[in-house]
């Protein structure tokens, strides 16, 4: 049987500017989590949105999590942990999200003021964080006043878990969960993170997959300081030219990575995942406009979407070190560190991507018969994570999505990374649902980052509905 919902999304339709203006005062606080003197600020928003809980009934809790690593004098933003209903026959939803945001500066290119959130006559709500995330956290806030002023029982007990260091890593937070897992989180029978984006403007969408990444640097070094190339030149082994060979044996220009034995670890494409990609509203002309140019590798929809989600990347990102900036300088540098990534998916472990990468490497060095130092490094790792999109937590989303929305919603994996995905999974053995209220447009990370008024208001329905269907559906696989 449907929920009853018509009377949630009037009140929600009533209180809309109210929602509004309390994503204005969010969005107001530069809670900017990488700049160190930001962060009286980001600790000001994580009690700003404790204390909006607070007047709405919630338990809540501002968990400390130490100093920051590597900066001792930063305290880390508390983490938001709030509970809103204890009711023993009702099931426990787990959502997650962020209240910090990337930086913002007018002269980056900003076309407002992006610590004020500006509105245009096509309903388009700018601002830093209006998207990414404080719009989709305000977004449960908002479901839970909205229930109130209309009479109507909240359908779940819900467990809120909101950070202030996720556009910085996320520190302390994995340490955090895990230890919570079996404490106050223990009651949890699924969770639901909204911190992504519909792939397109117009349906929306529940991801059930991320990629991974793996991050690299290679470093060749043998001058003991730059050298001159008009006295150097021709007498000394370059590290530039050795690293530009190394780097270029990487990956082609089709995106085939040349890494031996690395597509083996990828796990086979079957007939019904592939049936997944054939209704996802996508063009190629989608790809064209994101990338300013018609430079996509792939001629279709279905392959270029599986290039993005389900296969591996590999990306070269810079060179630190060498002469970068406008004009000649005719300098050997003495060392110089090149940078690429791979986007990992299943069934690729990060231990076996390293030693296939790293061999690869060693002999492709070794056969330049070079005399300068090399070695390459793994940045950081990050694993991938697959959902199934026929568990109950996504079959009553889709169900939410076709009641506030009108569509069915697409199924997609993210080409990104969102790490505490697979955090909240291993750790509390449920079920992990992206449910995003933004879409692609939004340039989230961007200048002018903004969230639409409509999916801001609709997504507050979505999100209240969800709550209500994942409340009462069977939990079984479809």
């Amino acid at each position: 049987m449907a929920p009853q919902l018509d009377a949630y999304f009037s009140q929600v339709d009533s209180l809309s500017e109210h929602f509004i203006n309390r994503l204005r005062e969010a969005v107001a606080i530069p809670s900017v989590s990488a700049e160190d003197e930001r962060r009286p600020d980001v600790v000001k928003m994580g009690e700003w949105l404790g204390s909006q809980l607070k007047s709405l009934g919630a338990e809540v809790e501002l968990r400390p999590l130490g100093k920051q690593p590597g900066k001792e004098h930063l305290d880390l933003p508390p983490v938001v942990l709030a509970r809103y209903g204890r009711d023993a026959k009702k099931r426990t939803i787990l959502v997650y999200g962020h209240y910090d945001v990337q930086p913002a500066l007018p002269e980056d290119g900003w076309a407002t003021d992006p610590f004020k959130l500006t509105v245009d006559d096509k309903g388009r709500m700018y601002g830093r964080g209006s998207t990414d995330d404080k719009g989709p956290v305000l977004g449960w806030v908002n479901a839970i006043e909205a229930h109130q002023k209309a009479g109507i029982d909240f359908p779940v007990n819900l467990l809120m878990c909101f950070e202030g260091m996720e556009e910085y890593g996320s520190e302390g937070l994995d340490d955090l969960i895990e230890a919570e897992a079996k404490k106050y989180f223990a009651d949890a029978d699924a969770v639901c993170i909204s911190d992504n984006y519909w792939l397109g403007t117009e349906k929306p969408c529940l991801t059930y997959g991320l990629r991974g990444c793996i991050y690299y640097s290679i470093e060749v070094s043998g001058p003991g300081q730059d050298l001159h190339s008009g006295v150097f030149g021709g007498t000394a082994h370059e590290p530039m030219t050795d690293l530009v060979k190394l780097m270029g044996t990487l990956v082609d220009v089709d995106g085939t990575i040349r890494v031996p034995g690395l597509n083996e670890l990828v796990a086979p494409l079957t007939d019904k995942e592939k049936a997944l990609y054939k209704d996802i509203a996508f063009t190629m002309d989608n790809l064209y406009e994101s990338l300013g140019s018609t430079t996509g590798i792939h001629a279709d929809k279905e392959r270029t979407l599986m290039g993005r989600w389900r296969f591996p990347s590999l990306s070269l990102h810079g060179v630190e070190g060498a002469f970068s900036a406008p004009g000649a300088k005719t300098v050997i540098p003495a060392k110089v560190i090149g940078k690429f990534s791979i986007r990992i998916v299943p069934d690729m472990e990060i231990d076996e991507v390293n030693k296939l990468v790293i061999k690869y490497l060693d002999e492709q060095f070794a056969k330049l018969g070079s005399k300068n130092s090399y070695k390459t490094v793994v940045q950081h790792a990050g694993k991938w994570w697959v959902a199934s999109p026929a568990h109950w937590n996504f079959t009553a989303a889709g169900k939410a999505v076709e009641r506030v929305w009108g569509v069915k919603p697409d199924l997609t994996r993210e080409g990104g990374s969102i790490p505490v995905t697979l955090t909240f999974e291993q750790a509390t053995g449920k079920n992990v649902l992206l449910l995003p209220m933004g879409s692609s447009t939004d340039a989230a990370h961007s200048i002018n980052e903004k969230l639409d008024r409509r999916n801001y208001v609709e997504g507050i329905k979505l999100l209240g509905a969800y709550l209500h269907y994942v409340a009462e559906e069977p939990m079984v696989e479809q």
